[in-house]
């Protein structure tokens, strides 16, 4: 009898480990195409937002420029004393330019060189010791005895550079001059100091200063670190320029493309939506001058090989704030907008638009594809618009594909109804959104699985997983946020053929000039780091394939089974089989991958791990690569490979077919 429970306990044993072990097993059928992944599938969303565009990547270093913010001179002040009030006056020609009424007008009186101005740049002015700056200012004067003094002051008050500018006789005519001089010191705080010496009244308007190493050298252009950044992640498409600022706390605070483009002077700023939105982190001095526009998104886009998304108002102003919305019978403009929008990027420089565009400096065409109508809009009201919209684009533009929103959350009564009567709609992109705790990234890694294959395709346009909660002051990017975010990227991959696209949001911020977090990438006034989230997405990015192909346990997709999350695909350019598994469990574990359906493999593969054992770790401008991605090469037995998953881990492998 002993004998017998003895021989049953081992089997019990036995068929218990053959368990285990085909439980431990995954299979991998390369041959077995599931989907194309579109080349769009990863991608990044840009929102003027945390200092996005002025503070950030449009690198100005001026603030309040052409003096046109609420306070005319907030970011300005007066050095030494006055002989007489009002030698400074900030004057508005409101009837001769309503895009940038306001100038400074300035009477000297045998000024010698203790007369000024001091601008304090975006949280103070970063600068580089032996680079470059060019500093440059419109004006007009009668006089041409006064000379401006230029002044880079360090945060220890010392001149770190500076240079003379004598203006000539203009008369009435406004005209541009500029100077370039070179900073003796690195500081990350410095503030602008223009000194005037002499007689007369001169008036100035437009006081810029860049430096040299802008993105691609270009004059007047983008912070080269930050667009680095995004270039790095291979990115399939750009979504701009958001995000809420389209539609505006009311609709004369919409985004206007059109009010975007042309020479800088001619373009009429407005103030952020983000200036006072979120009541705890009111950022007064937040304003959008639009230095960075449409046509420099476009050029962007075309840099870093992304696909343009840009997005329009349709009418609606934000449902959060003002509800206001434009009546059906005034929607006209928005939709000629649209259409414009299109024959701006896309025509040849014979129609009015193209030719617009070839001024800019660019003849050929952006190659538009897609655009989006209405950002987080929800409701009938929206619907009705968006028809409105879709029957006049389509018209004209059969080929171009539109996005539409699904509202603000994955789930509930506001994205039920769109999501049924976009689908009842045929809509190209149905533009979705999840801002949750990483508990529901995990738990939605098998969101799309059961989604309609055909018909309208998924954009997750929006998503970030909060540590605390969303709106929350307290989220941080965390490895437990981005880890979860792996996990759920998993299943948005494995479904290529439901989601089209996706992107993180939102993508930079100014670490003394934030509104809203988490955030992708974090930055000061002269550095930048990616979060563990920003691995995690480039990750993803540079190591999407073309084509799904199964990867399964017991027959089932890896969807959270004991902790383990996985998707698997070809890259048909580069002959190679790719695989993330995300081990999200506290636990080492052995894992076995059989390769079916390869005819032959190398002994060697390239194994990329992103990792850490503590979830609560972070990067920081101290230690930016605390969480970075290590590559490793591991050995390739006949078709089996065996690794070694590390607790909390994000791992790809590269394995050539050739």
């Amino acid at each position: 009898m002993n004998f017998i429970k003895l021989l049953v306990c081992c089997l019990f044993l036995i068929l218990n480990s053959s368990t285990v072990f085909a439980q431990k097993t995954f299979v991998v059928k390369a041959n077995e195409i599931k989907a194309s992944i579109q080349p769009t599938m990863w991608g990044v969303f840009f929102e003027d937002i945390n200092l996005g565009a002025d503070g950030g990547i449009y690198a100005e270093l001026i603030k309040n420029r052409s003096f046109e913010f609420k306070k005319p001179m907030m970011g300005w002040r007066v050095l030494g004393l006055t002989k007489t009030e009002g030698d400074f006056q900030v004057l508005n020609r409101q009837d001769a330019n309503t895009a940038n009424p306001r100038y400074m007008h300035i009477v000297l009186n045998h000024a010698k060189h203790d007369l000024g101005l001091s601008n304090e740049g975006f949280r103070g002015m970063g600068i580089k010791k032996d680079l470059g700056y060019d500093f440059s200012f419109m004006y007009r004067q009668k006089s041409s005895d006064i000379k401006v003094h230029i002044e880079l002051v360090s945060s220890k008050g010392e001149i770190i550079g500076k240079t003379i500018i004598q203006p000539n006789n203009t008369g009435d005519v406004w005209k541009k001059i500029s100077a370039s001089f070179i900073a003796k010191e690195t500081d990350m705080k410095s503030h602008l100091n223009i000194w005037f010496e002499g007689d007369g009244v001169i008036d100035l308007d437009m006081i810029s200063l860049f430096p040299k190493d802008t993105w691609k050298n270009r004059p007047g252009g983008m912070r080269a670190d930050m667009i680095q950044l995004l270039a790095d992640m291979k990115p399939g498409f750009i979504r701009f320029p958001g995000g809420c600022i389209v539609e505006g706390y009311d609709l004369s605070q919409r985004y206007q493309w059109k009010k975007t483009i042309g020479p800088i002077e001619e373009r009429q700023l407005i103030i952020n939506r983000w200036n006072t939105e979120i009541v705890n982190r009111p950022t007064l001095d937040y304003f959008q001058t639009f230095g960075l526009g449409f046509f420099e998104y476009f050029q962007l886009a075309e840099d870093i090989g992304a696909e343009p998304l840009p997005i329009l108002n349709c009418g609606m102003a934000c449902q959060f704030n003002s509800s206001e919305l434009v009546p059906i019978e005034g929607l006209d403009p928005y939709v000629k907008d649209a259409i414009d929008l299109i024959e701006f990027a896309n025509a040849d420089s014979t129609t009015y638009w193209g030719k617009i565009r070839a001024s800019l400096g660019h003849a050929a065409s952006f190659h538009l594809k897609m655009i989006g109508i209405g950002n987080e809009n929800w409701g009938p009201q929206y619907v009705e618009r968006l028809k409105i919209f879709t029957k006049a684009i389509k018209e004209k533009y059969p080929d171009i594909k539109l996005v539409y929103s699904s509202g603000t959350d994955p789930e509930g009564e506001r994205f039920n109804y769109l999501n049924s009567v976009l689908r009842k709609m045929n809509a190209d992109i149905i533009d979705e959104h999840y801002y949750r705790r990483p508990e529901w990234f995990l738990a939605n890694a098998k969101r799309y699985d059961n989604y309609p294959k055909d018909g309208s395709k998924v954009f997750g346009g929006e998503y970030a997983a909060q540590s605390d909660h969303t709106v929350s002051v307290n989220n941080k990017n965390t490895w437990l946020t981005a880890l979860s975010e792996a996990a759920f990227m998993t299943g948005l991959e494995r479904n290529a053929d439901v989601v089209s696209m996706a992107s993180y949001a939102p993508l930079f911020a100014h670490i003394d000039g934030w509104q809203w977090t988490p955030d992708l990438i974090w930055v000061n006034n002269l550095q930048s780091y990616g979060t563990p989230d920003y691995y995690v997405q480039k990750l993803f990015s540079t190591n999407k394939g073309t084509k799904v192909v199964p990867i399964t346990l017991n027959n089932e997709a890896v969807t959270g089974q004991d902790s383990l999350y996985a998707t698997s695909a070809i890259d048909e350019v580069e002959k190679e089989l790719i695989i993330k598994i995300v081990n999200a469990s506290v636990k080492h574990q052995n894992q076995a991958i059989l390769l079916d359906g390869v005819k032959s493999l190398t002994t060697k593969g390239k194994l990329i791990v992103l990792k850490s054992d503590n979830l609560y770790s972070v990067n920081s401008f101290e230690h930016p690569e605390n969480i970075a991605p290590k590559e490793s090469e591991i050995d390739i037995k006949g078709r089996k490979i065996l690794l070694d998953l590390s607790p909390y881990s994000l791992n790809v492998l590269r394995i050539s077919m050739k």
